[in-house]
């Protein structure tokens, strides 16, 4: 630990006067403040649709195609129902197997929605 320095050693005041300038970090109790949520809010990010993953959340459900860029020059593409929307990440569900299909929302640069 750290050695306790004498904060009155050089103190002008008399010993039995408490200067402005005396400090008791002992005596301080930390508090906690009630927020009063029920619930706390959830990310702007995940529901705004201003943001990728807000509109995309309002797309659940209907069939889409996305296309990826791997690297730096290899496009590739998904089609599927979509299915799920993260904060990092989309799950396509694959028309013909049936697979849940977990794909980087970073990676994605186009996205066809299909009504």
């Amino acid at each position: 630990m750290f050695p306790q320095y004498c904060f009155n050693c050089f103190n002008p005041y008399a010993m039995d006067y408490d200067s402005p300038n005396t400090f008791n970090f002992r005596q301080q109790q930390p508090t906690t403040q009630d927020q009063g949520f029920e619930q706390a809010p959830g990310s702007p990010i995940a529901q705004d649709i201003q943001y990728t993953q807000g509109y995309l959340r309002t797309q659940i459900g209907k069939r889409v195609r996305v296309f990826f860029l791997i690297g730096t020059n290899i496009v590739q593409d998904r089609e599927g129902i979509l299915t799920d929307v993260g904060i990092s990440y989309i799950i396509l569900k694959e028309t013909g197997t049936n697979i849940n299909v977990l794909c980087d929302i970073y990676a994605i640069k186009f996205v066809n929605i299909f009504p």
